[in-house]
């Protein structure tokens, strides 16, 4: 059940330029899963919205948030160090579903910050999975996150970056090109990047799982602000919507159109 609680700051430090790693202690790090989210509240009271950040990591009593400093409410969480309180509303949206890797082989792709989401994924899966390959696509050389995943037993780790400075040039996708092919495919990151990964997986037939990041304001379904297009027309509304902060963030990739 969602709740809005006090959570306590355990720490706060920068990862890369404009990245921030925030841990907290809250009882609702316990009901976390991989792919999940919480929407963080400011201290100013005239942003009454909490933002989404989505939870890297999770142990039974803190959470591990990965954010990036992107206006004027970000750059307020930054500013919070340990013993601090914050109000957390949580815990938010499904998750990505562990089943389908059973035994298989999992690839997983994020590009930019829709890369934390996966290292709790791969943690998890790096137990169940049958071989698990991550590939990390970033602008440059800031490979936030990288050895933490490097850091994972059993999963083998690829860079990709725009601008050539690191592992191989250009995306995700670029770097899938050269690894053999999944069972399925579980990704994070730009809906340009999902589109095409989409579309990659469509064409080879390989079940994919897609996380969207979409600005969402209520974060519990109320507002409609994150409304996505889906491929099928749903049965009691009859419309082609379903709400990110809810239905989402992470759906099959056959069941949304990006």
């Amino acid at each position: 059940m969602k709740q809005k609680v006090t959570a306590t700051v355990r720490s706060q430090r920068m990862l890369a330029e404009g990245i921030m790693e925030l841990v907290l202690e809250t009882e609702l790090a316990a009901e976390a899963h991989a792919g999940q989210f919480i929407g963080l509240y400011t201290a100013d009271a005239s942003r009454l919205l909490p933002r989404p950040i989505s939870i890297c990591a999770h142990t039974d009593r803190t959470l591990r948030l990965v954010y990036r400093i992107a206006g004027g409410g970000t750059a307020q969480f930054a500013l919070y160090g340990p013993g601090m309180v914050m109000e957390v509303l949580g815990i938010l949206g499904n998750g990505y579903p562990l089943a389908p890797a059973a035994g298989k082989r999992a690839l997983l792709m994020g590009g930019g910050i829709g890369i934390p989401p996966l290292y709790q994924l791969a943690c998890d899966l790096s137990t169940t999975a049958a071989e698990v390959t991550v590939i990390l696509g970033y602008r440059d050389a800031q490979l936030f996150l990288a050895e933490d995943f490097r850091g994972i037993g059993g999963v083998r780790v690829e860079i990709a970056t725009q601008d050539g400075s690191v592992g191989v040039p250009g995306t995700v996708l670029d770097a899938a090109g050269e690894e053999p092919s999944p069972d399925v495919i579980y990704a994070c990151g730009p809906t340009p990047m999902l589109r095409a990964i989409q579309g990659w997986a469509a064409e080879r037939e390989i079940p994919a799982w897609l996380s969207l990041e979409e600005r969402m304001a209520c974060g519990i379904g109320a507002c409609l602000g994150c409304v996505c297009q889906t491929a099928e027309e749903d049965p009691h509304s009859h419309v082609r919507n379903a709400r990110v902060c809810t239905e989402g963030p992470v759906f099959a990739a056959s069941e949304v159109v990006l």
